[in-house]
C-alpha cells in the first residue's frame, strides 16, 4: 500500500551548516567516492521491497495526486514493491535533509534534485549511483526488454536535457521536467500607456517603462514596483551569461568576482535607487503585486505560471484587489536581443546507493516509470513545465493541450516559451560547491540594495565578504 506524507520541513541553519560544511560535503581523499553499479541479472519479484521517494511539488495538490497515481500504477505492475512518497514544497529543504541524512546513512532511495545538489552528494562515500550502466542495460535499462511498462528509450529524451545530467562525465541524474525563467508582462498597461510591444524585451526597455510607471504612480499616489524578480541567483547568472562574463569553471574556480561584474552590479544602482525593481526576498512573491496591477513585469519560473495573471487559477488574492489585464509571457530581459540567453532548470531525479542491489534496481524502475507518457503528460499540464521526452512533446495529445483554450493561457504560453527557446537555454558548471556559488550570486544582487555598496571600492569589499562567507576560493579541484 502506498504511503503518502506531506512534509514541510524547517531545518535549523546551525545544524545544516554543521552537517554540510557551509553547503558542501568534504570529500575523503583516501576513498573512492563513487563506484559503478552492477545491475542484477534478474529483478527478484518474490522479495518485498520498501522504497522511499522524496518528491517536490509546487504546493499543488494535483501534482501530489499525479505522484500518487504513478505509485498505484507501478505497484500494480510490481506488487512486491511498496513506495512511500514524501512530499516537499521546496528544493532547498530536500537538499538540506539529504545532506543531513548522508551523515547517518539514512538517505531516501531516490529524490527530486538539482544537478548542483547531486554534485555535492557525490562527495560523500558511495552516496549516488551513477546511472550509465542502468540506462544501457538491455533488460532493465531505458526501453529495456524485461520491463512491464512502456519505458522511454534514451534517444526519446530531449538530448539537451539529457546532457545536463552529466556530472564528472557520468549520468548521475535523470531529467524529470524542465522549466526556465520567463518575463510575465502586463500587456494592457503597456498598450494603454502608449508603449509598443517588442519582439524581445531588453533591459533598456524595462528601465524606460519603469521610469514612466514609477512617476505616474507617484503622481497618482499609487503603489508601483515596476519589476519584481523572484530569483536573484538566476538574475545574476543570466546577466553574466548575457554579457559574456565568466562565471565559474567546471572544476570550481570562481570567476565572477571580477571588475566586469563589479560594473554590472553598479549599473543596477540607478534602477534600485529610483525604485524601478525589487526582489522576492525583499518584498513578496511577484504575483502578489503583478496580479493587482502594482507591478508591470514579473520574472519568475515558467513553473510559476498558474500563480501569475489576473485570472490565475492558483491566485490567492481577494477578488476586490485584482485588476483585469492581458498577460503575455516572453523571454527574460536581454542585453543582446539577437542572441537571447535564458537558464535551463527544473526537477531531475537522483538514485542513492543501498546495500541491497535489488532495492536499487526497484527504485530505478520506478524512476523510469515517472518518465512514461501518462505521468509526463499529466505533470506538465499542472504548470509551465515541459516534458523531457520528445515522445510526449511531439504527440498529438500534447500539441492539442497547447492549443486548448480551456487550459489557462498563461500556463500554455510559458510552456511554449521553453519549446521555442531550447537552443537559447544554458546551464552553469556543476561541482561540489556550485550550489553555494548560486547562493553567493543572489547575495550579490541583494547586497546592492544596501546603500553601503554603491561604488567600486565598496564592491571590492563586498566581493571579499562574499568570498569569505561562501568560501569561494576553496572550490577548485586540480
Amino acid at each position: 500500500m502506498k504511503k503518502i506524507s506531506l512534509m514541510l520541513v524547517t531545518i535549523v541553519l546551525f545544524l545544516f551548516l554543521v552537517a554540510s560544511c557551509h553547503g558542501r560535503l568534504v570529500p575523503k581523499d583516501d576513498i573512492q567516492t563513487v563506484k559503478d553499479f552492477e545491475v542484477p541479472e534478474t529483478f527478484d519479484e518474490s522479495k518485498d521491497i520498501q522504497i522511499t521517494f522524496w518528491a517536490k511539488n509546487d504546493t499543488n495538490k494535483i501534482q501530489q495526486e499525479i505522484f500518487n497515481k504513478a505509485v498505484d500504477a507501478f505497484e500494480g505492475l510490481y506488487p512486491n514493491v511498496h513506495i512511500t512518497v514524501v512530499q516537499y514544497s521546496d528544493y532547498t529543504n530536500i537538499y538540506s535533509d539529504v545532506i543531513t541524512n548522508i551523515s547517518t546513512n539514512t538517505t531516501p532511495n531516490a529524490s527530486i534534485a538539482y544537478p548542483d545538489h547531486v554534485a555535492t552528494y557525490m562527495e560523500g562515500n558511495n552516496v549516488i549511483v551513477p546511472l550509465d550502466a542502468l540506462m544501457e542495460d538491455e533488460k532493465y535499462g531505458l526501453g529495456g526488454s524485461a520491463l512491464k511498462f512502456n519505458s522511454v528509450k534514451k534517444e526519446e529524451i530531449q538530448p539537451k536535457f539529457l546532457s545536463e545530467c552529466l556530472i564528472q562525465d557520468r549520468y548521475c541524474i535523470l531529467p524529470f521536467m524542465r522549466s526556465s525563467e520567463a518575463l510575465y508582462v502586463n500587456k494592457s498597461y503597456l498598450e494603454e500607456n502608449g508603449f509598443s510591444i517588442p519582439e524581445v524585451f531588453t533591459w533598456e526597455y524595462i528601465w524606460e517603462v519603469s521610469e514612466y510607471a514609477k512617476k505616474k504612480a507617484e503622481a497618482e499616489q499609487k503603489i508601483m514596483i515596476p519589476l519584481i524578480y523572484k530569483s536573484t541567483d538566476n538574475m545574476f547568472i543570466q546577466l553574466c551569461k548575457q554579457n559574456d562574463f565568466d562565471y565559474t569553471t567546471s572544476k570550481g574556480k570562481v570567476l565572477f568576482l571580477s571588475d566586469e561584474v563589479s560594473q554590472m552590479l553598479l549599473d543596477l544602482v540607478p534602477p534600485i535607487e529610483n525604485g524601478y525593481f525589487d526582489t522576492f526576498k525583499r518584498v513578496s512573491y511577484p504575483g502578489n503585486y503583478f496580479n493587482k496591477g502594482q507591478c508591470i513585469f514579473a520574472i519568475d519560473s515558467t513553473a510559476g505560471a498558474t500563480w501569475l495573471g489576473s485570472k490565475a487559477p492558483l491566485i490567492d488574492i481577494p477578488a476586490s484587489e485584482l485588476v483585469d489585464f492581458e498577460t503575455i509571457v516572453t523571454t527574460i530581459p536581454q542585453v543582446n536581443p539577437k542572441n537571447p540567453q535564458m537558464i535551463s532548470q527544473g526537477p531531475s531525479m537522483c538514485l542513492f546507493y543501498k546495500e541491497d542491489p535489488q532495492e536499487v534496481l526497484a527504485t530505478w524502475l520506478f524512476m523510469q516509470y515517472l518518465l512514461t507518457f501518462e505521468t509526463q503528460m499529466s505533470f506538465s499540464k499542472t504548470e509551465g513545465y515541459l516534458p523531457v521526452t520528445r515522445t510526449v512533446v511531439d504527440s498529438k495529445e500534447f500539441q492539442e493541450y497547447l492549443k486548448n483554450e480551456a487550459e489557462y493561457e498563461v500556463k500554455r504560453m510559458a510552456t511554449k516559451l521553453i519549446i521555442d527557446n531550447i537552443d537559447h537555454t544554458f546551464v552553469t558548471p556543476v561541482f561540489n560547491g556550485s550550489s553555494l556559488c548560486r547562493s553567493a550570486s543572489g547575495y550579490l544582487i541583494e547586497a546592492m540594495f544596501n546603500k553601503k555598496f554603491r561604488d567600486a571600492a565598496s564592491i571590492k569589499e563586498l566581493f571579499s565578504l562574499v568570498d569569505k562567507r561562501y568560501k569561494l576560493s576553496t572550490y577548485e579541484k586540480s
